[in-house]
């Protein structure tokens, strides 16, 4: 069990006056009996009210307009969560047992919505590897712990080099990316040999600074296996997620788990700054705070009105 205090910062500042903003914030961490949220607060500048509701995949939403004229947005993020460490699955079941399982999910709610295969190109590059890693001989446990074994080994994390728009076939040519594109190739690959799996948004929090994508937002996938239920597979770190990720949302891909989206009136041209810090109970020595994660953009299109959040949130994806 790990006690966690998160603090998630996105501030906009705009060249001009801008209007009309209206966004849906995605920053709400999920409460279930592997992770317990004991504070959680939002604070937006304006103070506008936040509406409140529940998605299709149950993960909650919060929407707010300002209509007044403003320069600058900040949204703040402010979370106490325990996470209890998850049990390794046991894996028992025969192996044909558990395949002749997730063979019958695929019109059963809610594993058809994660059995959905995107489209793509190179359908002979996957095949190949799937060829080459996947054995129906072994439990789907075994074989999803082989594909995040592939991809550790096989694909660089970099930063930099994709954005929320780089599709599977880029990835695959590239042989690169950062967590968000480790977890979309983990998708594809896990859903057409049949393992329903779904996109996961949240944190890894730090300890010995070993993980990949520490102290930032991050994302990796859960797989449903049978007899057991989902289980978080990282592949940016090749582990089985436990008491070192925090959950934020869960979806069919990023899009559904988008931390904030929106848009307004006014000139493209601003600022974008992103910064996480998780505190784990370790008291900071000044260095160590210098050191905390902020992510700065600026977008210069002048001229341009009703832009999108969405161009931008590739930004905020790029601390990972």
């Amino acid at each position: 069990m790990a006690d966690y205090h998160i603090k998630h910062i996105t501030r906009y500042t705009y060249a001009s006056t801008v209007i009309d903003c209206t966004n849906q914030i995605m920053l709400y961490p999920i409460s279930d009996n592997k992770q317990t949220v004991s504070k959680h607060e939002i604070k937006i500048s304006g103070e506008p009210p936040v509406d409140v509701f529940q998605d299709y995949f149950g993960n909650k939403i919060g929407v707010f307009s300002i209509v007044k004229p403003h320069n600058s947005l900040t949204i703040e993020s402010l979370m106490d969560v325990t996470i209890t460490e998850s049990e390794i699955p046991q894996d028992n079941e025969p192996a044909e047992e558990q395949w002749k399982q997730l063979y019958q999910s695929d019109e059963v709610i809610p594993y058809m919505d994660f059995l959905q295969v995107e489209s793509f190109i190179a359908e002979e590059e996957i095949d190949e590897i799937l060829t080459s890693i996947v054995d129906k001989e072994k439990t789907p446990f075994q074989n999803a712990q082989a594909l995040s074994e592939y991809i550790y080994k096989n694909f660089e994390y970099k930063k930099g080099v994709t954005s929320i728009e780089t599709k599977v076939d880029e990835i695959l040519k590239l042989k690169a990316g950062v967590c968000q594109d480790f977890a979309h190739l983990m998708l594809l690959m896990l859903r057409i040999i049949r393992i329903p799996a779904r996109y996961v948004s949240g944190y890894i929090c730090p300890k010995n600074h070993e993980l990949r994508g520490e102290g930032a937002t991050h994302a990796w996938v859960e797989a449903f296996l049978p007899f057991y239920g989902w289980l978080g597979l990282d592949p940016t770190n090749n582990c089985i997620v436990s008491d070192r990720h925090v959950r934020l949302a869960v979806g069919r891909n990023f899009s559904d788990c988008t931390p904030v989206k929106g848009t307004y009136k006014g000139s493209s041209e601003h600022t974008l700054e992103v910064s996480v810090s998780i505190d784990n109970g370790h008291v900071r020595t000044q260095e160590e705070k210098e050191t905390v994660p902020v992510f700065s953009y600026t977008s210069k299109n002048p001229g341009i009105s009703n832009n999108s959040y969405r161009r931008y949130l590739e930004m905020q994806q790029q601390q990972q």
